[in-house]
Order: C-alpha cells, then sequence, then structure tokens
C-alpha cells in the first residue's frame, strides 16, 4: 500500500481544523481599514481612508517595516506549557521597532512552524498574536503556519512575525534632530521582554539550578512567571504623544530597547556631532535583573550589554517639552524618568559613571 502526507507526519484534516479557528482572532483585531479577503492569497489593507472616524489621507508617506521574532524565550514557554502571550511578544518585537521612525502601525502577519499539527497549541498562539495586535493598535491580516516533521520535534514551534506602518515623509523621526540640550526619557519595561534569554537560561537552569516552576522569593514568583512576562508595546504612548504635537517638533529620536542595552540601541539614531549621557540609577531596575546577575555572576558591564535593565524604549526630546512629555507618559499608565542628556560629541552612548 502506498503512503500517504498524514503517514509523513502532516494530517490535513486536523491541520484544516487548526485554519478554522483562526479567522475569529484575527477579525478582531480588523480596522476598517482592512479590505476583507478571507480565504485569499494575500491581505489587504486601504493606505488612504475617507471615512471621517478613521480619515487617513497621507500627502507622502512613507511605508515602514519590521521583522523579528522571540528568541529563546520560546523554550521557556514550551517548558513551562504556557504559550498564550508569547504571541504578544512577537507582535511587541515588531511593532516597537517600527514606532521608533514615528510610523502609525497598520498591520501585522505571523509566520508560525510546528513539528505536528495541533490546534490547541496554534489556537493558544495566534491568541496571544491577537491579543498583541490589539495592544499594538494594528491589525493581524494574513499568516501562514507550516507542519514540519522532520525538523521540528512534537510540541516545539518557532514564530517570526512581520508589521508594516506607514509615516507622513514631514513626519519621519530618524534620529538625526537630536541636538545638544535634548533630554532623554526612559519608560519602563515590563521585566526582560525577550531578549537576552540564553544567558538568563543559563544563569537560572545551569548556574543556579532553578527549575521552570520554582518559587523565587526575591521576585515573590515562580520563575516561570518571571521569565513569561509579556514584553510592552509602546504604540498607544508614541501615538499620543506624537498627535499632541502635530505642528511642533520636539520629539527628536525615539529607541527600542532590546539586545545591545541602553548604549547600543541608542548609538543606531545619533548624529555624528552628538552623545548620549545616561546617569545610572535614574531610573527602578527591576529586581529580575539583579537576580540573574547573582545566580550567573553576571557583571554589570554584561548585563547593561544584554538587557534593557529596566528601560524598554527612549524617548529624546526637547528640553522645554520634557516634562510635559514625562507627564503625558506617566498619565498612560507607564513610569517615565529623565535619565539623561544630549551633548555635544561623535555619535557615541555612554554611562556619566
Amino acid at each position: 500500500m502506498g503512503i500517504t502526507y498524514k503517514d509523513s507526519g502532516v494530517d490535513l484534516e486536523l491541520y484544516e481544523e487548526s485554519m478554522q479557528r483562526l479567522p475569529r482572532l484575527m477579525h478582531r483585531t480588523f480596522t476598517p481599514r482592512v479590505m476583507r479577503n478571507d480565504g485569499g492569497f494575500a491581505g489587504l489593507f486601504s493606505l488612504d481612508f475617507s471615512q471621517k472616524l478613521f480619515a487617513r489621507n497621507y500627502k507622502e508617506p512613507v511605508l515602514v517595516s519590521g521583522t523579528d521574532g522571540v528568541g529563546t524565550k520560546l523554550k521557556v514557554a514550551i517548558s513551562a506549557k504556557r504559550h498564550t502571550t508569547i504571541g504578544i511578544d512577537l507582535v511587541a518585537m515588531c511593532v516597537n521597532d517600527v514606532l521608533c521612525t514615528g510610523a502609525e502601525p497598520l498591520f501585522f502577519l505571523d509566520y508560525i512552524a510546528m513539528g505536528k499539527d495541533d490546534p490547541t497549541l496554534l489556537e493558544q498562539l495566534v491568541r496571544g498574536v491577537s491579543d498583541g495586535c490589539i495592544d499594538g493598535e494594528c491589525s493581524l491580516i494574513g499568516g501562514e503556519t507550516a507542519i514540519m516533521p522532520d525538523h521540528y520535534d512534537a510540541g516545539d514551534y518557532e514564530l517570526a512575525g512581520f508589521c508594516v506602518g506607514v509615516v507622513d515623509r514631514k513626519n519621519l523621526i530618524s534620529g538625526k534632530g537630536i541636538v545638544d540640550g535634548d533630554v532623554i526619557l526612559g519608560v519602563n519595561s515590563s521585566g526582560i521582554h525577550s531578549n537576552g534569554y540564553s544567558l538568563a537560561r543559563k544563569a537560572i537552569f545551569d548556574r543556579g539550578g532553578l527549575s521552570i516552576d520554582s518559587y523565587v522569593p526575591e521576585l515573590q514568583q515562580t520563575v516561570a512567571d518571571a521569565l513569561l512576562e509579556p514584553t510592552l508595546i509602546y504604540s498607544r504612548l508614541t501615538r499620543t504623544v506624537l498627535s499632541h504635537y502635530k505642528v511642533k517638533n520636539v520629539v527628536h529620536g525615539l529607541a527600542h530597547i532590546t539586545g545591545g542595552g541602553l548604549l547600543e540601541n541608542t548609538e543606531r539614531i545619533l548624529p555624528a556631532d552628538v552623545d548620549l549621557v545616561f546617569d545610572r540609577g535614574s531610573w527602578e531596575v527591576p529586581p529580575v535583573f539583579p537576580w540573574i546577575a547573582k545566580l550567573g555572576d553576571v557583571a554589570l558591564s554584561e548585563m547593561e550589554h544584554v538587557f534593557n535593565m529596566g528601560v524598554g524604549f527612549v524617548l529624546v526630546v526637547s528640553p522645554y517639552y520634557a516634562t510635559k512629555i514625562q507627564a503625558m507618559v506617566q498619565e498612560l499608565g507607564f513610569r517615565c524618568w529623565s535619565i539623561g542628556r544630549a551633548v555635544s560629541g561623535t555619535g557615541k552612548s555612554r554611562y556619566s559613571t
């Protein structure tokens, strides 16, 4: 008797069951600018839109794109058997990058690869992506699910995400407008976010000898709770601030703090004649970071190079408006600190002490 696709590890009937669970999770993210194309080969989205409440008419639209994954935080989710929030991390890592140009996120697509058809697992993963898109103020308009039995073990999966946004050319933020005297505002992270997990896992599991379910008194939560805290998404923050200053150019630079920490990520946006100087101790460092450092005997310089250390997003703003912007951010429920300043220099970021 000849073999079938099911014999090779891919069950098309089970795959179809998985696909039937996803449309409702996509539809809940749709805005009126999404052009319904259920069952089609591509997602459709209107750039210009005339309906009054959602009107958008761009003069010189610049499309902004970003793509990313979640890294080895996936291994923590798989080990803990918690899959409903890892999709939020996926959206955050893409959307937060797009926001750094001043763009409005428009739509998102995901790619999920699995070792075996599992409709419940897939639904949990896409629910997280859907939740992230709602928080990120973008629409999930498409995706791809690949079943690869010889490439991934049963229960394993990989995630990748793709975000597209738009900004009018005159409103594009590149960081090149940063000048001597600007104030650096740091916005809190929710913890580790979605980078540095190879180091974190080595410190916690290999050096610390803890398990995923171990309770950590100094954090007052389990290892799984600490490591799977979802990445914050800063769409509402940037929209609120930038829409408040539609005429005045008061936000000169935006940076998403991921791998490389404050220094490397902010250097990416600096003009050649300006430095950023950060003041250690000017913001709250979440206890998860000193806990990791202690378990793994990780030097402060290495921690600052790998992790966000409590600052997930940075705004470099005109000093005259800094206090007002800080208050606006805090009113949205974020913590926001003045963490440094711009000075004349050579395009480098550094700590003051």
